[in-house]
């Protein structure tokens, strides 16, 4: 979800109504994977760890114990909080699901399988859901409080003065000294890759042979990572909506920001074609008019509550807003018709907090923002400077001017994080695995579907699956030819044998 503009956090997790699709899907047939039992001794206890389930309102939830450092499994181990969802026929094994982030909750998308997979799907497999190490209910970092998250969302994101770089420059620091003070040492422990690693372990103490995964958005760094480190145990796999693992900060930042204006782009097409938009004219037009409204908001906040909706964050709305749609799009043009004619910001600012947990008392409902800042942070591993970030920012303002420079300076908050991770590599390598399912959107704002061409082409034997549309991820969100094409790969073991484009 959406955490302001000081990074981009990746997956919202919707379905919508079915479409159609402009083609026919010949399959071809994935063969089981070959089960490679070795477990390192000092990892066997954790693999084979006995568990207790219990009921949690319609599912069955427990605990599984994993290494806090699976360089040194002695020094003490993190809890992860596991759900499960029977099939509602014959199951053929566990399907584990993540809907993203950094920060989403395996968990809870789990128990909501009933409405987000299908109903063929919920009949055949046992939807597994684990909440990420340092995620919600698995030991969550807690890195922010409530007032800090406020004054993130509220600062100002693109500064032109140099009393202003100073400024951000202090409230860049405000997480990662945060994660110190209130999450050490788990911070330093929450890499994708050891991610991945827990995955292995849940699966080995759900008794399935193979890992069978839908990974949405960030999830799908998890399951990329998965298939580098434990190819032979790679079921049916489908990545949605990919976020490269192997990606610096600034190549995934400048990939989004280039997103989100062709998807701002969009919105403002959609908007100048209806009566409710607050702005007439053509997409420049409007796009300019939105923009130049959403700048003034610094000079003239609008009033709400004790809040003011200011520049940063009504612009952290509007992108909060472009990722679906079909139900993005309506209550979008709705809040800027009350913002710009009626100079009412509470319908703006409520998209934001709906986006961002943030409930009416101020609390936010989970720690997806500290988790998002821990993991991003820890993967990307950034060392750009003041000067670095503010010569991308000017770049980003010719390109990408609605959301290129706050973007940019959003990267301060990783720059030399106090905990380091796996460096990327900016390319991967993997051994053979079973065919992998690779599933684009053609316009897609937080994961450009060049990203799954990519990693499709890295991937053995992997197929990829592509829905012309404008949305973040594909299965689930209104394309017909998709679902059936995603459903028959985990239910039967076959893919499309040559692109499909649905």
């Amino acid at each position: 979800m959406r955490k302001g503009l000081s990074l981009v956090a990746l997956a919202v997790v919707g379905s919508l109504s079915l479409a159609s699709c402009s083609s026919e899907q010949p399959t071809v047939a994935v063969p089981s994977p070959v089960f490679t039992p070795a477990i390192a001794s000092n990892l066997e206890a954790y693999y084979k760890q006995p568990v207790k389930w219990t009921d949690c309102g319609g599912a069955s939830c427990t605990k599984v114990k994993v290494p806090l450092d699976y360089q040194n499994p002695s020094n003490g181990s993190t809890t992860l909080a596991v759900t499960k969802l029977a099939a509602t026929g014959d199951s053929q094994g566990a399907l584990f699901v993540n809907p993203g982030g950094p920060g989403g909750s395996g968990f809870d998308y789990a128990k909501s399988a009933r409405q987000a997979l299908s109903e063929s799907v919920n009949e055949h497999f046992d939807i597994i859901g684990v909440d990420p190490r340092g995620v919600s209910k698995s030991d969550p970092v807690t890195c922010l409080t409530d007032r800090q998250q406020d004054v993130l969302a509220a600062s100002n994101s693109n500064p032109q003065t140099p009393a202003e770089v100073i400024a951000i420059q202090a409230l860049s620091k405000i997480p990662s000294v945060g994660c110190v003070k209130y999450a050490s040492p788990r911070y330093e422990f929450v890499s994708t890759e050891n991610v991945a690693r827990d995955f292995d372990i849940v699966r080995a103490v759900v008794k399935n042979e193979s890992f069978n995964f839908l990974g949405k958005s960030y999830g799908t760094s998890i399951g990329a990572r998965y298939a580098q480190l434990f190819p032979d145990r790679v079921g049916r796999m489908v990545l949605d909506g990919v976020l490269p693992v192997e990606l610096d900060l600034a190549a995934v930042t400048k990939g989004q920001a280039s997103g989100f204006e062709e998807a701002f782009r969009h919105f403002s097409a959609d908007c100048g074609s209806h009566d409710d938009c607050p702005y007439a004219g053509n997409t420049s037009q409007v796009a300019s008019k939105i923009r130049n409204f959403i700048q003034g908001l610094d000079a003239s906040p609008l009033k709400v509550g004790s809040r003011n909706l200011n520049t940063s964050l009504a612009s952290s709305a509007v992108l909060s807003y472009l990722y679906f749609p079909a139900k993005d799009y309506p209550k979008l043009r709705s809040a800027l018709d009350d913002a710009v004619n009626s100079h009412k910001g509470a319908s703006l600012l409520a998209l934001l907090d709906n986006r961002t947990g943030r409930q009416e008392n101020g609390h936010y409902a989970d720690n997806s923002t500290a988790a998002f800042y821990a993991v991003t942070c820890l993967d990307r591993q950034y060392a750009g400077t003041v000067a670095d970030v503010g010569s991308l920012a000017k770049q980003w303002q010719t390109t990408t001017p609605t959301f290129g420079p706050s973007l940019a300076w959003g990267m301060l908050s990783c720059s030399n994080w106090p905990a380091t991770g796996p460096k990327p590599t900016q390319s991967l390598a993997f051994e053979d695995t079973a065919p992998v399912l690779v599933v684009a959107t053609s316009h897609d704002p937080a994961t450009p579907a060049f990203w799954a061409k990519k990693l499709a082409g890295q991937l053995p034997q992997s197929a990829l699956l592509t829905w012309d549309a404008y949305n973040h991820t594909a299965y689930r969100q209104g394309s017909g030819c998709i679902d059936t094409a995603v459903d028959t790969y985990l239910l039967r073991g076959t893919v499309p044998s040559a692109n499909l484009k649905c």
